[in-house]
């Protein structure tokens, strides 16, 4: 049996373990689940630099522009679309004065 002082690194590291093992159990109880995270900071890193970006916008109303716009490309991307159709087709019906919903989506 193992054993280290509470403080100690070693230590702690064995209290983090002790304290997280239903987790790693129920990680361990859905093979489908990664063992790393890196897909999915992968997947949010664009939408980080953008907010860190909209930290120098001129105006808020710039910075609220621009979360819409890089809210608008992150949820195409989510849902299997090329971000430039689905922005051509919006600008599209805006220029139209027609409703979004009435269209077909690309």
């Amino acid at each position: 049996m193992l054993s280290a002082l509470p403080t100690s690194p070693f230590g702690k590291a064995l209290a983090y373990l002790a304290n997280q093992w239903p987790k790693l159990f129920h990680f361990l109880d859905h093979p489908d689940l990664p063992p790393d995270i890196n897909p999915v900071e992968n997947a949010i890193r664009p939408f980080v630099i953008g907010r860190k970006n909209w930290l120098f916008s001129a105006t808020e109303d710039g910075a609220k522009s621009s979360a819409f716009f890089y809210s608008m490309i992150e949820t195409a991307k989510a849902n299997g679309k090329d971000p430039y159709k689905v922005l051509c087709f919006l600008f599209t019906k805006v220029q139209e004065g027609q409703n979004a919903k009435s269209g077909v989506c690309v």
